[in-house]
């Protein structure tokens, strides 16, 4: 059952039966609150006037709403609310990370997957109803094929960028094809060549991973945020939206008005496949559980170095014949925190971290602020997954901000999307190579 946070009535906008609260600025906290749980369905959101991504995207729905449900008693269900989406505040790097599960190869236990249809596990593909069949736009396309081969583009949007071109580019690289860092026909036929597959499906929400859990209310003070049990996904669009390398945006523009999201239902996502249990290994810290929430396979091919481009903004992984097996797209230091440029090592990977908070090492922390611990979660200050490098404090992490990368600044760390990171978590082994260039 999925967690839906009920807050008292002040700062909420009332629409229908639905009360929508504006999301607070940094530094102001949320107001307190309640929970139930509930198994019902709720629509994926309003999408009228929102182009579909057959054809080329405009620009994203925004919203600075959160929806929940108006609360009649605690055990009130929710129902027919629209749910808009939310904007959430980055926290660096430059840290301590609990190194409890420091290893090469993922360890966990065999997630807790639901069983939704035919005794199938995960999100089971449901058969195609469009007619005509659905057509996602060219560079839509583009982004699910580069990303199913390692080439990520970051968030699939559907939308040409500097991150977009970025992977085009590595794509063409790692290929021998023309390096134009465009979609040009040497390309497509390329892509198509090898991932073949269509661009999007229609799949069915699994009951477990609707049920979360969820963590409605994240603060943006770290004390208070060492206060929470863990710091998962505000909410279950939040949740899909990364299981599919994308957004909230572009999962309501796939699909048509009154779509509803909930256990059982059915929506069209980006075509990630689901990740194939059997190679999952032993876990200590709910890694596989991880992996398969975040649609990324175990199994990745053995690396010899990483090399940051501090001016392409990437992060490139190379194999051991010096072959180009893998690019994605990089956040990496700010002016108070430069990239520290230079040749480091691997020291090892730390997945699904506890965050050692200490404001000594952070320039902008409040002068009030103390050392505190953090509890896992993908809406944790690194992510998932920590990889830490021979420079102290400094590591390759995952973000809860994934529409960021690429696009902001950080603590001098590296910042990769969570499916991103996650993936290189299991790419790379104590002892290789991390070289970091301007």
């Amino acid at each position: 059952m999925q967690t839906i946070a009920l807050a008292d009535l002040t700062d909420w906008v009332w629409v229908g039966s639905c009360r929508f609260r504006k999301i607070p600025t940094p530094g102001q906290h949320p107001p307190t609150q309640r929970s139930f749980t509930h198994t019902s369905a709720i629509p994926i959101a309003d999408i009228r006037g929102v182009p579909q991504l057959r054809q080329p995207p405009d620009e994203p729905l925004s919203s600075q709403l959160v929806v929940t449900a108006k609360h009649q008693n605690e055990d009130a269900a929710l129902k027919n609310c629209w749910l808009l989406l939310s904007a959430f505040a980055l926290v660096g790097c430059k840290v301590t990370i609990n190194d409890e599960n420091n290893s090469a190869q993922a360890n966990t236990a065999t997630p807790n997957l639901a069983v939704a249809v035919h005794q199938e596990k995960g999100f089971v593909t449901v058969a195609e109803k469009a007619k005509p069949p659905f057509h996602a736009d060219p560079v839509f396309t583009a982004q699910v094929a580069l990303d199913r081969l390692s080439f990520s583009s970051g968030i699939i949007d559907g939308k040409e960028g500097k991150n977009y071109s970025a992977a085009v580019e590595g794509f063409q690289k790692a290929n021998n094809l023309p390096v134009t860092g465009r979609l040009d026909e040497a390309t497509n036929v390329a892509l198509k060549r090898q991932s073949p597959d269509t661009a999007t499906r229609r799949v069915r929400i699994p009951a477990d991973f609707a049920r979360g859990p969820f963590t409605p209310d994240i603060p943006t003070d770290p004390s208070e945020q060492a206060k929470l049990s863990q710091l998962q996904y505000r909410n279950l669009i939040e949740a899909l939206a990364e299981r599919f390398h994308t957004t909230p945006q572009a999962l309501a523009s796939l699909n048509p008005p009154g779509t509803k999201i909930g256990s059982g239902a059915v929506i069209r996502v980006p075509n990630i496949p689901n990740v194939d249990e059997v190679q999952f290994g032993k876990d200590e810290r709910g890694w596989n559980e991880t992996l398969a929430r975040l649609g990324v396979a175990p199994t990745q091919p053995a690396i010899a170095k990483v090399v940051v481009d501090k001016s392409d903004e990437v992060l490139r992984a190379f194999s051991g014949d010096d072959k180009l097996i893998a690019q994605f797209p990089a956040t990496m230091g700010s002016e108070h925190d430069p990239l520290p440029i230079g040749t480091w090592k691997i020291q090892g990977v730390s997945r699904n971290p506890d965050f050692h908070y200490n404001p000594d090492l952070f320039w902008d922390a409040d002068t009030n602020d103390r050392a505190v611990t953090l509890k896992p979660g993908p809406n944790g200050p690194v992510g998932v997954v920590w990889i830490d490098i021979s420079k102290p404090h400094y590591g390759i992490h995952g973000t809860s901000e994934p529409s960021t990368i690429g696009r902001a600044e950080s603590h001098g760390c590296i910042r990769l999307t969570n499916w991103d990171a996650a993936r290189l978590a299991q790419m790379v082994k104590p002892g290789i190579l991390a070289i970091f260039q301007e």
